[in-house]
């Protein structure tokens, strides 16, 4: 309405311009002053136009007028190779900013263990590395884990980077993933789990213990352990002093020599299946005592993650370093049961000694 009426109060000041231009007679020379006052009329009008021009749009229209998108350069992918790309990600997370490092990589990794396999100490060599975030055993929690949809709402979560634990880096991380247990939900829905996996780009570290007689003692103290709660009322899966496992390692059990080769056996077809089951994903196996005797198998691993090579270091403390015949209490029928069959190797008092 202010427009439409200020352009009618400029059109009939034109005309009253022109009427009086047609009745006055023409001089010889046109009037300097009258074609100042005209020019200067013709400003006015034109800011006053600009002006309620100005104030009907508002302050919202006029910085939709003059507002200036910038346009983000996409991250230069092209240094990817073509076998790698379905593995390389830029994870966009909700509960902060990646600005900084919203053009490096990161790579999704799920540790795939079974208990007392030395996952937890693995997992805190990886974490040494300042480019590397292991989330921990996610799926402890039953919640977390109770149908496939729980299970992949909590992946999301996790590659997205908005999960947040103490293995969260403030340097760009290159590498994210979780510990994950076998009987976690994991095996009871691997088919999902595959697919999820291979979709998402998401590679597997498939670590295990090749002695599972050691494995079985190391599964007992623990539950020995977590009702006794030796260490001043604390149940603790690991330790940092040699005390501390020094307390923890004076427990034997008694073995079941009778079901002792059925568990070893039903251990190892466990494994098996799983592994048999999850083949199909990117993948590395490594063993528990390789790590322990040649420290340089971790490379293998940071090589698979394509991280940088570091030393990786943990607090970790052992708590079985001696001959499994001074942690089994029966350990005669135990050597006498799995001598001559295919546990015999399990005896070897050298397997584990650090």
């Amino acid at each position: 309405m202010l427009l439409s009426s200020a352009c009618s109060n400029f059109e009939i000041f034109m005309l009253v311009v022109s009427a009086s231009a047609i009745d006055l007679k023409a001089p010889k020379k046109s009037p300097l002053a009258l074609r100042m006052f005209v020019f200067a009329m013709t400003m006015l009008c034109g800011i006053s136009i600009c002006s309620m021009c100005m104030k009907q749009l508002g302050s919202d229209g006029w910085s939709r007028i003059v507002k200036i998108e910038v346009v983000e350069q996409p991250c230069n992918k092209s240094t990817v190779p073509p076998s790698e790309v379905q593995f390389v990600h830029y994870p966009q997370p909700i509960t902060y900013s990646r600005e900084e490092c919203k053009c490096n990589p990161v790579r999704f990794f799920a540790i795939i263990s079974s208990q007392r396999s030395g996952s937890g100490w693995f997992e805190t060599l990886l974490n040494s590395h300042v480019n590397v975030s292991s989330n921990g055993e996610i799926f402890s929690a039953k919640e977390r884990r109770s149908n496939i949809s729980s299970i992949i709402k909590t992946l999301d979560k996790v590659y997205n980077l908005d999960w947040n634990s103490s293995a969260s880096k403030n340097e760009c991380t290159a590498a994210v993933g979780f510990k994950w247990m076998l009987n976690q939900g994991l095996v009871a829905n691997h088919v999902d789990v595959v697919d999820y996996f291979n979709q998402r780009g998401v590679s597997a570290i498939f670590l295990f213990r090749r002695n599972l007689l050691r494995q079985f003692v190391s599964q007992l103290a623990n539950n020995h352990d977590r009702y006794l709660k030796q260490l001043n009322g604390t149940h603790k899966a690991h330790v940092h002093t040699k005390h501390e496992a020094t307390i923890l390692a004076k427990y034997k059990p008694r073995l079941n020599t009778t079901t002792l080769i059925w568990q070893l056996r039903q251990a190892d077809e466990y494994t098996r299946d799983a592994l048999e089951n999850l083949k199909s994903t990117r993948h590395i196996t490594i063993y528990y005592e390789d790590l322990i005797l040649n420290r340089t198998k971790l490379f293998d691993v940071l090589d698979f993650l394509q991280v940088p090579r570091r030393k990786l270091v943990s607090r970790h403390v052992k708590i079985h370093t001696k001959p499994l015949s001074e942690y089994i209490e029966n350990w005669d029928e135990v050597y006498s049961t799995l001598n001559g069959t295919q546990y015999e190797s399990f005896l070897n008092a050298a397997d584990y000694i650090i």
